[in-house]
């Protein structure tokens, strides 16, 4: 690549008032500090870095010690801390069971958590079989139209499954269920039958069988799924992939159990 092309592929500018925040939690990370000092280590008016500060304490990911005191880091923070924590805990040893799995259904297999209303792929492999090329990890997908956010919402707790219902369920296909009363009953008997289907309602053609990983409480960790087009991955195929997903689900909670000692 000449150096012409170098110069044209700049990266954008970062946007100001983001990277302010970002130097105020990197600021309180290592010590509390009072507005004065915020504004020092930003290099603007005390006005300014107050309207900042108090942006990121409604969002709980700043607090401050009495009603004029100093500030510091918040508990919202845990949110981050803990599902990064454990988002590579399990891409870590959700990789070879994915692959393994791959490789005995010959479809795509992917490993995805539950976060809010939506499911995030965090590992992914293919199949022989499988032809498409696209890459699902770090993927947010809408958990009421994919296989894997309906096996975690089946064993999600009340107030998870009350936040998806409170919004609107998005159409993707005419197969995408978006009525809450209809969902709440697939996701019952996907409880019952531990494991969860999504036939053509996130995308046209393409299929999805998934299963939960269970962890320590019986709470769903992560989901395993295998995908692939409709032609290919039948209902027919129903039984063989959940047998073969379960034991992938069962190897994956072992691991992490293990990791966990």
């Amino acid at each position: 690549m000449s150096n012409s092309q170098h110069s044209t592929e700049r990266e954008p500018a970062p946007v100001q008032s983001v990277d302010r925040a970002i130097t105020i939690l990197e600021l309180l990370a290592r010590t509390e500090a009072g507005i004065t000092e915020i504004a020092a280590e930003l290099g603007v008016h005390k006005s300014t870095a107050s309207r900042l500060v108090h942006t990121l304490k409604a969002r709980r990911l700043v607090e401050q010690h009495g009603e004029r005191g100093r500030f510091s880091l918040g508990m919202g923070m845990m949110r981050f801390t803990g599902a990064v924590a454990g988002q590579l805990d399990i891409v870590q040893i959700g990789n070879p069971v994915c692959e393994e799995l791959a490789e005995r259904l010959g479809e795509t297999v992917n490993v995805a958590v539950l976060d809010a209303t939506d499911t995030i792929n965090v590992s992914q492999a293919r199949g022989s079989s499988a032809v498409a090329a696209q890459n699902w990890i770090g993927q947010r997908t809408p958990s009421h139209a994919t296989a894997s956010g309906k096996a975690l919402l089946a064993l999600a707790s009340p107030e998870e499954l009350d936040e998806l219902l409170a919004g609107e369920l998005v159409s993707y296909t005419p197969r995408t269920i978006t009525d809450a009363e209809e969902l709440r009953e697939v996701l019952k008997k996907t409880a019952e039958d531990g494991y969860a289907t999504c036939f053509e309602e996130l995308e046209p053609g393409l299929h999805a069988i998934a299963v939960p990983v269970v962890g320590p409480g019986d709470d769903a960790v992560a989901a395993i799924s295998a995908a692939g087009p409709a032609y290919r991955l039948s209902k027919k195929r129903i039984p063989e992939v959940v047998e073969e997903l379960r034991r992938g689900a069962r190897d994956l909670a072992d691991r992490m159990a293990y990791l966990s000692r």
